[in-house]
């Protein structure tokens, strides 16, 4: 029997270690479909409920394995569906490939159905690789280039392949004019600033008396290096909610998240420090770095395209985190004097743990949000992946989760688009089946898109060998993001049309797919839920009723902000005597002494 287009691009896929591919089907992948029963399921072909959560799942597998992540889908509709996930992946610089159909080239300019201009469409979200497939002899060459240009540019690209193409006969590209031959691999590279700019901006560094850090997910490899340079230059290290598991929290000097999801003591040092070292991040946020002028920088990045940016950084090295901090270390003073700078973040940290204690112990309605993630925070397991979603979750997994060496997590950082929570944790579960994995997920993510995948996550959960798979859902009734958005910044009072959602029984929803459901709805509760959660031996959602007027107070957020908010809500908010009580007793928590809890 010939082997077929379809054939070999299933080949390839597995000469280039591609062990599953995220998919939904549809007629204009059939040639493919069909290839994959040939080839007994491999690489596997996993199926999820929407071709968007595909998109995600595959962006979950690559942040968390570190290889590239393959999705699939029809071709109109389908096609359409991954763009979301795949702008996620773009956003946050994940390599990710997408293969999509097409209708027949027969067809092709007669408006036949579910004929799309995918290439246009493709142009911006795969826009360092996609390409139509007409002939057999462009493979391998167009799959190969699009899986290296994915992991070099850390990017999606995507591959059309009509359906007519994929049912050829496969013939490889001939040793002639206008053939294109390719092969497999790549090798691995290390990229380093020459030691000119390392002397520049080591002298920068030198110079200054109170260093600040700010990681991001492009010093994930360089953890111990990004520890020696920080002790050495008594500096304390903030983390972009990318780089959230970069550094472990325990460590006294490491400030936390930063930005409006932040935390107080990240926010204090960029305020006060007079030198910034930012490695491996692009955080957008430029309020929540030193005024312009006050402060010196460095920037550490491997990609020349994002170098530069959001600060005015004095020397740009462009390099890999670790091959560059290292050569950079022996360049620094190991005489710095005094540590007033480096006790003084170490103090803020310890204040601010404190505080974060105390909000959490909070009496709310009918539980506090803050206590649901600071009670999972001790229990966690060592070898946990967490997942969160966008929305007020967020805030609660970058301020009151402690990311403790070998844990990891990881969000929707750019695009913060809601939906990826529970798919990123399938995700996640292909990348590491003997890990146990927990998402963060609001009401309004779970209803969005969460409950339908945990139909995914019960098909395929005797293909993990720890078979836990935890969802955490906030239920407040509440999109409660954008309702405290509204209020802060737009100052206007929740518009309940669009921000009140229904009350949905998701531990029921889970035990009706005979999965662990468990509705947790006092705080006396809350902890031995996630226990009950953590110890089951199979999926299990796990709701909470939350109180939705805590507010996700911003960590830069004064007095006078505050009393603007309240000024809003008292225009007419329906909740408005719960959400003032509930902003000044969770503020006035900064500044008291102690750890009384009130």
């Amino acid at each position: 029997m010939s082997t077929k287009v379809a054939d070999h691009i299933l080949e390839r896929l597995r000469a280039w270690g591609v062990d599953q591919v995220f998919g939904y089907p549809g007629d204009g992948i059939n040639g493919l479909l069909a290839a994959w029963g040939r080839a007994e399921d491999q690489p596997r072909f996993i199926q999820s409920r929407h071709e968007e959560m595909s998109a995600f799942q595959a962006v979950g597998y690559a942040k968390f394995s570190g290889r590239i992540g393959v999705c699939a889908a029809t071709s109109g509709p389908g096609a359409i569906h991954l763009l979301n996930g795949l702008y996620d992946a773009k956003l946050d610089h994940v390599p990710v490939l997408a293969i999509v159909g097409q209708t027949n080239r027969t067809a092709m300019g007669g408006s036949y159905q579910q004929e799309v201009d995918l290439h246009t469409l493709y142009k911006d979200v795969a826009s360092e690789f996609v390409e139509t497939v007409t002939v057999p002899e462009q493979l391998p060459n167009v799959l190969d280039r699009a899986i290296r240009t994915a992991y070099a540019r850390r990017c999606p690209t995507a591959l059309i392949i009509p359906g007519d193409v994929q049912e050829l006969d496969y013939s490889p590209p001939t040793h002639e004019f206008k053939m294109v031959p390719s092969s497999l691999g790549m090798s691995d590279y290390t990229a380093t600033p020459t030691d000119e700019a390392l002397r520049r901006a080591a002298d920068v560094l030198n110079a200054g008396d109170k260093v600040a850090v700010l990681v991001g997910q492009g010093a994930a490899s360089a953890v111990v290096e990004v520890q020696e340079i920080a002790e050495l230059l008594g500096a304390g290290v903030a983390k972009a909610l990318l780089g959230k598991d970069v550094l472990s929290d325990e460590l006294p000097y490491v400030t936390g998240p930063i930005g409006l999801l932040g935390s107080r003591p990240s926010y204090e040092m960029m305020r006060d420090c007079d030198t910034l070292l930012t490695i491996g991040s692009s955080f957008p946020y430029t309020q929540f770095m030193p005024d312009f002028g006050k402060a010196r920088g460095v920037q550490i990045d491997i990609d020349p395209h994002m170098i530069g940016m959001r600060y005015p950084y004095e020397v740009n090295l462009v390099g890999d985190a670790k091959a560059t901090l290292q050569r950079l270390i022996p360049m620094l003073k190991t005489d710095r004097g005094g540590r007033e700078w480096y006790d003084t973040v170490c103090a803020n940290v310890k204040r601010w743990h404190e505080t974060m204690d105390r909000r959490a112990g909070l009496a709310a309605d009918p539980i506090n949000p803050e206590y649901v993630a600071r009670a999972l925070d001790p229990l966690l397991p060592d070898d946990a992946i967490l997942t969160a979603d966008s929305g007020s979750v967020a805030n609660w997994y970058a301020r009151h989760i402690t990311m403790r060496p070998g844990m990891r997590g990881s969000l929707s950082g750019t695009l913060a688009t809601m939906g990826p929570g529970v798919p990123y944790a399938i995700g996640a579960k292909f990348a590491h089946p003997d890990r146990p994995v927990i998402a963060l997920v609001g009401d309004g993510a779970m209803q969005m898109n969460g409950l339908a995948e945990m139909i995914t996550a019960a098909k395929y959960q005797d293909r993990w060998t720890d078979p836990r798979l935890v969802v955490a859902v906030w239920n407040n009734q509440d999109l409660n993001q954008v309702t405290w958005e509204m209020r802060a910044m737009e100052g206007a009072p929740s518009f309940l049309p669009s921000q009140s959602i229904p009350d949905v029984q998701y531990a029921a929803f889970a035990r009706s797919l005979g999965l662990t459901g468990i509705r947790v709805e006092k705080p006396e509760d809350v902890e031995a839920g996630w226990r009950a959660a953590l110890a089951a031996d199979g999926p299990v959602v796990i709701e909470f009723l939350t109180d939705p007027a805590v507010p996700p107070i911003p960590p830069h957020a004064t007095w006078e902000q505050m009393e603007a908010t309240a000024a809003s809500i008292l225009k007419g908010d329906a909740d408005r005597g719960s959400v003032i009580k509930q902003g000044l007793k969770a503020k006035v928590q900064e500044f008291l002494p102690g750890r009384t809890k009130q």
